[in-house]
């Protein structure tokens, strides 16, 4: 195996002088360029994006290339030769410049013209005109061109070739070009079973019959058909350059090799005589992924044991912070946190800033996450500083022009801006900031956590349309250029908004969409079981399918919180509260919102996820009988969430408040608030909290009409009202909006699939109709609250899952 020089290098030479001698055709140049550069460039000149498929397809390419001859003839045959002959083609001519390199002799004569092909330099061109010759006329190569700079090392490989690398590679020619020796015998009849070297054909007077032995002496068994056994004709420059190229997919993107490519590429490594030190990191990068420990930890002490015999400690640093982030993808933070620590030693003793920065970034983004395990660390290392630590990551990043490090420091700058409930004009700072870095220098693979982050913030603000709009836009526009890991928790949270208006299908749909081929990563793959389960889980509860719930609950709460993302776990945790107050384990679920709440005031973790709990607390006290007690604990949240702009929050907890005016019996001050939030929270696409506020409404409406009717003397012997006809008329007003509310929130229960609000809502309906005198419409409510309460399959119901 040579260096660099390979069959398939030696056709796109062979391609570049058709090229330069104008024997391609006017409507054949953009193509065959773009085949050229496609296989000596990282470019595509007819597809100006492209998608994470179509990355892995260029890869496939570049192994069939040197595989087969075949991808000259799809690219070529489609075009008609330069001189229009009749059924010559463009693939004919290329064939007639192959088949002419008829011996190693030619073969020296192929590279020894191609130095005609180039520009000549000003030396060159001041001998020639001392000579008194002109210099060449017509298209020639720009010595630095890509196509100049690819003849020009060609020619270098080839003069360094000793003599029998020559002959291997003259010998692997032969084979990679034979199987067009059908079509070109078709061709040119004069073709015989020896024509693919002169010599042989030549001597075939004198030798006669012993040629054949000679044939096989100087080629060995590659002339017996059927012979799989011979190496491919591959280059270390190819292993390398498809080495590089999967280790940076996989690195920029996140995603695992295909297996077809893979094979393939086993295939080639195999037959490679030098194993680059480079497979072992592929390897470990693909166990890494896959999500075997162990093979990706020995994979890893292969890499670096072969890579730094020569280079004592200079690369000792990206060991240790290689093995910190698998310890840490594998659940062992404090031995991940604790080989990080030796990282930043390390590096600032070698002064690497670029190792030393990426460091210090991971170690601060991790403790965001796990909070308690780098407690410690806070108390006694500046590391942990927050603000101050992104302060001077930022300057470090720009001072050391690490754009990527810049762009997320400022991204965590305006995360925590808005964990901590500061100003969201200081937050859209620090992401405009970023959204111009990413901009200025063409930070693609940024794209997927800058949206994420405007996400995240217009949730927080209410404005849901904003957030699906965002959603799609990076799915549909930038997909492409980032990460899968983005692509995936985008797509999730769009499923969820979705899941919020009570479009489950389209939800699952939206998680259903996913290529099945980048699942195969183990982190992708469980995140996706994981919010698909969740979905299903938020399903069942307002199903009130509790035995589909625990079987759910007790797969998800059997996932270490160690081996899942943060938000996941707290989703998790509020959901199985939920559970147990739906089951009636009041006491249980109590003391689990006081632990989270605990836990969550020791981390100093997002504002957002306290003031849920509160908001959850007061609602156990509700479902209790004791929504008074809950009042310090509403005004605390809503107060938190004004403060902070979380203003779905906000909404919710106004709900929580006028639900205590009710149960105090300030009927008139619920339904001002209620009135008030309603068309804002309509803004945030959440049904069940929309048929709440609602429901809530209308319970704000009957208050009022009874104070009216007790005011006039209550209901009269027949079940009447008997009061002025003044306060009947007010009265019959409250009970009309009354049963429009509860029809609203009817609606929007039954859009979420919530069997027990629907319940709660039709037997509310029916006493209203009831009151009304109207008892054909009180005995339907009825029977449809029977219905729903015997679990019988309605529209509004749907299918359990």
């Amino acid at each position: 195996m040579s260096r660099y020089l390979t069959p398939a290098k030696i056709g796109l030479l062979a391609l570049i002088e058709l090229y330069i001698q104008q024997s391609v055709p006017n409507d054949a140049i953009v193509p065959i360029i773009n085949f050229i550069s496609s296989h000596l460039l990282d470019c595509d000149l007819t597809h100006n994006s492209q998608t994470q498929a179509d990355r892995w397809k260029k890869a496939e390419r570049i192994i069939s290339l040197v595989v087969s001859i075949r991808d000259f003839e799809q690219v070529l045959d489609p075009f008609a030769a330069v001189d229009r002959l009749p059924g010559r083609r463009l693939w004919d001519r290329f064939l007639e410049t192959l088949w002419g390199i008829d011996s190693l002799h030619t073969l020296q004569k192929f590279f020894d013209r191609l130095p005609s092909l180039l520009a000549r330099t000003k030396e060159e061109l001041r001998q020639l005109a001392e000579n008194g010759v002109e210099p060449p006329s017509g298209p020639l190569l720009s010595r630095n061109s890509p196509f100049g700079v690819f003849v020009r090392r060609s020619i270098i490989e080839f003069a360094r070739l000793q003599f029998h690398h020559t002959t291997e590679l003259w010998k692997a020619f032969v084979k990679y070009r034979q199987p067009t020796a059908g079509h070109w015998r078709r061709r040119n009849p004069q073709h015989g079973r020896l024509s693919f070297d002169s010599v042989l054909m030549t001597g075939e007077h004198e030798w006669g019959e012993n040629t054949d032995e000679i044939a096989v002496v100087a080629y060995g068994n590659m002339l017996l058909q059927g012979d799989y056994d011979t190496a491919l004709p591959v280059s270390t420059d190819d292993i390398e350059s498809l080495l590089e190229f999967q280790i940076q997919q996989i690195q920029n993107y996140g995603n695992r090799i295909p297996p077809d490519i893979k094979a393939k590429f086993e295939r080639l490594l195999k037959d490679s005589r030098v194993i680059p030190s480079l497979s072992h990191y592929l390897n470990y990068s693909d166990a890494w992924k896959s999500g075997d420990y162990p093979t990706s930890f020995d994979y890893l002490h292969q890499y670096f044991d072969y890579t730094m015999q020569n280079r004592d400690r200079l690369f000792y640093q990206y060991a240790l912070m290689n093995l910190a982030i698998v310890q840490s993808d594998f659940g062992c933070h404090k031995e991940a946190i604790a080989t990080m620590l030796e990282t930043v030693a390390t590096a600032r003793e070698n002064k690497d800033m670029t190792c030393l920065n990426f460091a210090l970034n991971w170690l601060f983004q991790f403790g965001r996450a796990h909070p308690e395990l780098t407690r410690e660390l806070e108390h006694n290392n500046m590391l942990g500083a927050g603000k101050e630590s992104l302060s001077f990551l930022r300057v470090k990043a720009k001072e050391s022009g690490m754009w990527y490090l810049w762009s997320a420091a400022l991204q965590s700058e305006a995360k925590m801006s808005l964990a901590t409930g500061d100003s969201i004009s200081t937050a859209l700072e620090h992401m405009v900031r970023s959204s111009q870095l990413v901009v200025e220098r063409n930070l693609k693979t940024m794209l997927g956590s800058q949206m994420s982050l405007s996400i995240s913030l217009w949730d927080r603000l209410g404005i849901s349309f904003m957030s699906a709009m965002t959603s799609e836009v990076f799915l549909r526009c930038h997909a492409q250029h980032g990460q899968f890991e983005d692509e995936l928790k985008i797509k999730c949270r769009l499923a969820s908004l979705l899941a919020g208006r009570g479009k489950y299908e389209e939800a699952f749909e939206k998680l259903e969409s996913t290529d099945q081929n980048y699942l195969r990563s183990a982190k992708a793959d469980q995140y996706w079981h994981v919010y698909r389960g969740l979905l299903k889980l938020r399903r069942d509860l307002h199903r009130d399918n509790l035995q589909a719930a625990e079987s759910l609950l007790s797969q998800l709460l059997q996932t270490g919180a160690n081996d899942l993302e943060p938000d996941l776990v707290f989703i998790i945790d509020t959901l199985h509260i939920e559970y147990l107050i739906r089951r009636g384990e009041f006491d249980e679920a109590f003391s689990k919102i006081e632990r989270l709440l605990t836990e969550l005031r020791d981390d100093n973790r997002d504002l957002a996820l306290r003031i849920r709990l509160l908001l959850l607390k007061a609602h156990l006290f509700d479902v209790v009988g004791r929504p008074e007690k809950g009042f310090t604990i509403v005004m605390r949240a809503t107060s938190l969430a004004r403060r902070a702009r979380l203003l779905s929050l906000l909404w919710q907890g106004i709900g929580a408040l006028a639900n205590i005016l009710n149960s105090l019996g300030e009927f008139a001050a619920a339904a001002q608030m209620v009135t008030v939030v309603l068309p804002r929270c309509l803004e945030t696409d959440t049904a069940y909290q929309a048929g709440t506020l609602y429901n809530l409404l209308a319970d704000s409406r009957m208050g009022q009409a009874g104070e009216i009717v007790t005011a006039e003397g209550g209901y009269g012997q027949h079940g009447r009202f008997g009061g002025t006809s003044q306060g009947n008329k007010r009265a019959t007003e409250f009970f009309t909006k009354a049963d429009n509310a509860l029809e609203d929130a009817l609606r929007y229960f039954s859009m979420v699939e919530d069997v027990k609000k629907q319940c709660e809502v039709l037997a509310k309906k029916a006493t209203l109709k009831r009151a009304m005198g109207d008892h054909v419409m009180a005995e339907n409510c009825a029977a449809r609250y029977l219905a729903l309460k015997n679990g019988q399959t309605s529209a509004t119901v749907g299918r359990a899952v």
